[in-house]
This record gives structure tokens, sequence and C-alpha cells, in this order.
């Protein structure tokens, strides 16, 4: 299994917080953020992570080579910001399996990627969106679905009482993407999700295992507390 780690971010929203470091390089109970994805995806039995970089790469190729990991770790840096799927694009095209798994470099959503991975083939999916059912909250928009699993529709962020968001974790068949001739530069979620959800090749992989998203001060400090009993 490959995976692609999307740590090319700013973290602008941290910055108050862990200074000018990459997001995915926030310590969390004194490691990075990155060593729990490590973590993670050595769990899910991944033989390949691709770190797609972009914003301080040094800081995070520097702490990689000192690591000792069980799969292999190639980086694809950005000379210029390409957008979220900018960056997933140069990551693709230089992976080799035919589905490859993303994961966001300032989120946790441990969901079974063996299990994720069976639900995309078997629905003969481009790509498979991990969902994430909530409750009271704004910062999300949220993900509609059929009874087959058909992504129907994406809603903007606003305040609902309860609704499945895009939990950032997807499986995404490379010949299927790669067809598509999308530009160097675009978001994925506007320029690819968004844009062709009416062809119905998207699916929703419903989990309900352990999700946060550091991206703001008060999840990142829940992070801290969490880590200590999730990762012993």
């Amino acid at each position: 299994m490959e995976a692609i780690i999307l740590a090319g971010g700013l973290g602008t929203r941290l910055q108050g917080v862990i200074g000018a470091y990459p997001k995915c390089m926030a310590p969390v109970n004194d490691q990075p953020f990155l060593s729990y994805l490590f973590d993670y995806l050595a769990q899910q039995r991944c033989t390949r992570v691709i770190l797609s970089l972009g914003y301080k790469h040094r800081v995070i190729t520097d702490w990689v080579e000192e690591q000792d990991t069980l799969f292999e770790v190639d980086c694809v840096i950005e000379e210029e910001p390409l957008g979220t799927g900018g960056g997933i694009l140069a990551s693709m095209e230089v992976a080799e399996t035919d589905d490859v798994a993303i994961v966001n470099g300032d989120t946790m959503f441990k969901v079974d990627l063996a299990k994720q991975m069976a639900f995309h083939r078997s629905k003969n999916a481009e790509t498979t969106l991990a969902l994430k059912k909530m409750k009271e909250f704004d910062r999300y928009g949220i993900v509609n679905a059929d009874a087959s699993g058909v992504i129907t529709s994406f809603e903007e962020k606003q305040y609902r009482d309860e609704g499945m968001i895009n939990g950032g974790v997807y499986f995404i068949n490379r010949e299927k993407f790669l067809a598509r001739k999308l530009p160097d530069k675009f978001s994925f979620e506007k320029d690819y999700l968004e844009k062709f959800v009416k062809e119905k090749k998207f699916f929703g992989y419903e989990s309900d295992r352990y999700f946060i998203d550091i991206g703001i001060p008060t999840d990142y400090d829940l992070a801290q507390k969490d880590f200590k009993t999730l990762f012993k």
C-alpha cells in the first residue's frame, strides 16, 4: 500500500502557537505530529509513503532522514505552491500502485485503510472519501451520499446539528485520476471533487474511528491530551 501525506501547508492559524514550523512538525507531547502519522501508516501496513512538501521542506526532510521507518519514504517538493490538488497530482505521478491512499499532514483520522481500499475497489470508484459523522459543528462542510455510497453533492461550511464531513483520507485510482489531464496548480476540493461530483465516480466510506484536525489551537491542545492514550 502506498500513501501520500499532504504536508506542504503554512499552518497560518497555528503560527501563534508553534511559530514558523510546518504544520506537520507541530510538536505533540515532544514528538512532531508527522511521527504519529508515520506510526499510524505503519500500523496500516503501508509499504511506501510519499511526502508532498513545500513550505520549509528542509525541516521535514532533515527529520525524516533521522527516522528508522518500516516503509520507504520519498519526497516530492513544490518549488511554488500548487494547491491541494497540485500536490496530489505531483505525488501521483511518482506513485506506482493502482490505488493510492491520501492523508492530510495536520489531520489524524484512524481509518482502517485496508477496509476503505476494499470498499473503494468494490465500487470501481475513481476516488473514495473517508467520511466522519459529526454533531454540532461549523468548521466543516458536509458531504451528501446516496444509499449505495455514491457522493451526490458537497455543501459549504455553516452550523449543523449533525452531518457527514470529509475526513481528509482518500483512496484515488491513479490511472483514472491522471487521465483527467488536470492543471499543475489547482484545488482538490473545488476544482476536482466539487467539479466532477455529478459524474458519480466518487464514493463515501463512513468510519467512526478517532478523528482530529489540529489546524486550530483548541484542537491542537486537545491532541496533546488524546495522543497520550492513543499512542503509547
